[in-house]
């Protein structure tokens, strides 16, 4: 399966949730409705009282409808506060360890090895065993957690494995599925919660001779409580068993080194992966290992796969079968360059398919974590620190937004910045600027994307100055670049986490007619972006515009249409809400229309990149490759 079918399937994982749920509720309901026929003493006479009954029903559901939404609306503000809950602290470059830093340079890595922002990682400082787990509704939203144990006891290749399993559950869609696991079971738990609290009061009615004490009726709740927290146990089971087995596999592809995979898995069966914090059991599922203590029924309710059976498949993946999984390809420079009609062009070109494209969306591999590790290692040391620290990584935006071709624009863009920022910033701002002006266009994106991190640990309102002073540059500039164009809509995107925390994206469409104007727009900006003639530009959108399904039944344009930057941005938002069946459609599409002579410039791949990165498609950074990379240097502290 590709990234767009995995997603498609944890929706329908989703639906599977729900009706176990549903079952679970049932069951809960009837085992209450008998605890109250004996609470009022009807039973054995009468067994069915359909006023009972439904009354019975009535306040159970509300009582777990109530647990259930109140979760989920605490839930959605992030991966964040589930690593808070589990005693998790942020992990700063500037606080952390040896240990601390390798584990951000693995998470950079594999971020940009995969194209997605770089998640914020938590470092579980009390938990001595091995274990990790990510949190988040989308890519752009995640966290990391790690213990100290795994970075006590595991070797840079068997952390890169975890990693990559975690990695794996992001781009999957698996950490949406795992949240509202955990929202609609705290239901559950609230039933169990009541009864505990009735079984504590023990106050016993007046009348007790009519009825049993509201204490016992609490000890009856608690009861069956547990067992719906063993049912609870069972939908854990049964969703993610299987999401263990193909993220162990993930992992492996990712680094092309079951070895570490195998190392780590061992390790788990000689040391230990339990957690010690409350919060264990409610998020039980997201770990990489088992987070709670074993029990008599391990085999049946253990959300993890037996250890044995997880080395014996890996260990399974032999040459063979590495060889077999799917690789990126490898890119042939070639010297022509590309035209843009309105927007910046030209630059190197790469030779890619747009099969290859779409294939290429959400996945990780060994050639990404080389280009990777390259495109890092170009990176200016000034800028690699400067990326870790708030008031640089906010200069280092500025700077990229900066003309550094032309004198007198700049010095208008820097005037502007002067009357709305502190001097000690737009003197960073200038200090940047000439460092980035001097980088390959292909370090452009990766550079935006190693800011967030630190971008995203100011408030709301300061990402969002940050956006209008970006926007702010820009206009100082006199015109609109595509280059400013994919700069703001990646900050936009990036920043959405830290200025709408609760917001989180749903499926509103699911039919191309629905989405078909803003298919129009997005395509008809890509066309014009590397053709220089008319008839091409029509060509090259005509192309895209049949790979749409259902294209044969609509009426299309013979030509692109007119739009601006402000219309594009507007159907990206619209587009973000259809369901992965049709973001493939599109993203085929768009791969088409670029590549139509099977080449794509600079500025064709950062708009490409961006358009499908806003639709939660991440694109690993290959379209940039480029030749005369240092190789990577290999170092036990990264």
């Amino acid at each position: 399966m590709n990234f767009f079918e995995h997603q498609d399937k944890a929706r329908q994982n989703t639906q599977q949730l729900i009706g176990l749920f549903a079952l679970s509720i049932a069951v809960m309901v009837v085992a209450i409705y008998i605890a109250a026929l004996f609470l009022f003493r009807m039973a054995p006479r009468i067994w069915w009282h359909s006023g009972l009954f439904l009354s019975v029903a009535g306040v159970t559901i509300i009582a777990i409808a109530f647990g259930s939404v109140y979760k989920i609306l605490y839930l959605r503000q992030g991966g964040s506060i589930i690593a808070q809950e589990l005693g998790g602290r942020l992990l700063l470059p500037e606080m952390a360890d040896e240990q601390g830093r390798q584990l951000l340079n693995i998470v950079e890595e594999m971020a940009i090895a995969s194209g997605i922002s770089v998640p914020e990682v938590y470092l579980l400082e009390s938990e001595q065993g091995i274990n990790a787990f990510a949190a988040g509704f989308s890519p752009n939203d995640a966290v990391i957690g790690v213990t100290r144990g795994s970075l006590q006891h595991l070797s840079r290749d068997e952390l890169q494995g975890v990693i990559g399993h975690e990695f794996s559950h992001i781009l999957n869609g698996d950490m949406r599925l795992n949240l509202r696991l955990m929202g609609l079971l705290h239901g559950i738990l609230f039933i169990y919660l009541a009864g505990e609290l009735l079984w504590r009061w023990r106050v016993r009615s007046s009348s007790e001779d009519k009825g049993l004490p509201l204490w016992a009726f609490g000890l009856a709740l608690m009861a069956i409580g547990g067992i719906g927290l063993l049912c609870g146990r069972l939908i854990k089971a049964a969703v993610s068993r299987q999401r263990e087995f193909l993220a162990d596999a993930s992992a492996v592809q990712f680094t092309r080194n079951p070895d570490g995979m195998t190392g780590v898995l061992q390790k788990l069966q000689q040391m230990d992966s339990r957690l010690i914090t409350p919060g264990a059991e409610a998020a039980s599922h997201m770990f990489f290992g088992n987070a709670l203590k074993p029990s008599f029924w391990e085999d049946m309710f253990a959300t993890h796969p037996p250890l044995a059976e997880r080395i014996r498949r890996v260990g399974g993946l032999n040459a063979r079968d590495l060889a077999a999984m799917p690789s990126p390809m490898r890119h042939q420079p070639h010297s022509q360059d590309g035209l843009a009609m309105g927007f910046a062009g030209g630059g190197n070109t790469t030779t890619v398919t747009p099969e290859q494209v779409v294939n290429q969306v959400g996945s990780v591999a060994p050639e990404h974590f080389a280009h990777a590790q390259a495109l890092l290692a170009q990176l200016p040391e000034t800028l690699r620190l400067g990326v870790r620290e708030q008031q640089s990584a906010t200069a280092i935006a500025f700077a990229l937004a900066i003309d550094t071709e032309n004198p007198e624009v700049q010095q208008r863009q820097i005037a502007w910045l002067s009357q709305v920022q502190p001097a000690e910033l737009v003197e960073k701002t200038l200090e940047f600027s000439s460092e980035v002006s001097q980088l390959d266009p292909s370090l452009r994106l990766p550079l935006v994307d190693l800011t967030i991190p630190a971008l995203r640990q100011t408030s709301a309102k300061e990402c969002q100055r940050l956006c209008k002073c970006v926007q702010g540059l820009v206009t100082a500039r006199g015109s609109l670049s595509l280059w400013d164009f994919v700069l703001q809509l990646v900050l936009w995107y990036r920043l959405q986490p830290c200025i709408n925390p609760t917001s989180t994206t749903t499926v509103e469409f699911t039919s191309i007619e629905q989405i078909w104007s803003d298919c129009i727009l997005v395509l008809s900006a890509l066309a014009r972006v590397g053709q220089s003639q008319p008839d091409e530009i029509a060509y090259a959108f005509r192309s895209g515009i049949f790979r749409l399904p259902g294209a044969g039944q609509q009426e299309k344009p013979d030509a692109p249409v007119a739009c601006n930057f402000t219309d594009i941005k507007k159907s990206i938002e619209r587009l973000r809400l259809a369901s992965p069946k049709l973001k493939q459609a599109l993203v085929d599409a768009c791969a088409h229309t670029v590549l139509l002579d099977n080449k794509v410039t600079p500025s064709e791949a950062d708009l490409l990149r961006a358009i499908a990165m806003t639709l939660d498609c991440p694109i690993p950074p290959f379209l940039n490759s480029q030749r005369g990379f240092p190789k990577p240097k290999q170092s036990s502290a990264k």
